[in-house]
């Protein structure tokens, strides 16, 4: 596991290939599906943008082509990122992001909390489960484990962006019923408000002068 690569060896510049190729996969399939990055995931990657994204991406390969073990295991969950960005990257493309975020929050508002967790835990555990045998598995061996390390950081990243996600969506939920009861709007009535009314009834009620 301690294994190192010389810097400028045959082994480096392949390691360093295999980065590129993966985490350049990540982004391929993350402009495909969020050319704008409005349906980004990752809070650090959607604040850099594309720009800084990328040259940190490519810093860090470069880095971490000597170190085999964390260059697998990121390659691996990249892999995996880049696969579930394609499954669904042609409908975000096709509705285009604003309609497919509000599409996809009507459905998630629309289902169970409970529902959506158990959904989302499954996925994930039955992820983190095959890592988990992989790396048990391995018997220490350097690739096996590395591969069952990544799998495992998959599982990870999907449960905390997707926690990050609803969190977000929940407490956008909450402020829109308490504008909606400030502007004297019955739920219903604010549910069924487009997004661009919303936003134009709360900045009139905002632009009016306040009392003391």
């Amino acid at each position: 596991m301690d294994t190192f690569f010389p810097v400028g060896s045959r082994y480096y510049w392949l390691t360093l290939l295999m980065l590129v190729i993966c985490r350049g996969m990540d982004t391929l399939s993350t402009w495909v599906a969020t050319p704008n990055l409005e349906l980004e995931g990752n809070p650090v990657m959607k604040e850099l943008g594309w720009r800084w994204g990328i040259s940190i991406s490519l810093a860090l390969s470069i880095t971490l082509a000597c170190w085999p073990l964390p260059a697998i295991a990121i390659s691996t969950m990249s892999v995996l990122v880049a696969a579930r960005n394609f499954q669904s990257a042609w409908l975000m493309r096709s509705l285009g992001e604003q309609m497919y975020r509000a599409w996809h929050v009507e459905r998630i508002q629309e289902t169970r909390i409970t529902l959506y967790l158990f959904c989302l835990g499954g996925n994930t555990i039955l992820t983190a489960g095959l890592g988990a045998a992989v790396i048990f598995f391995s018997n220490h061996a350097l690739v096996p484990f590395a591969i069952g390390l990544g799998i495992l950081f998959y599982a990870v990243a999907v449960v905390l962006f997707t926690v990050i996600a609803i969190w977000r969506i929940r407490r956008a939920s909450i402020r829109k019923q308490q504008i909606a009861r400030k502007l004297g709007l019955q739920p219903t009535v604010a549910a069924e408000l487009k997004p661009g009314q919303f936003t134009s009834m709360c900045v009139g009620e905002d632009a009016q002068p306040q009392g003391k």
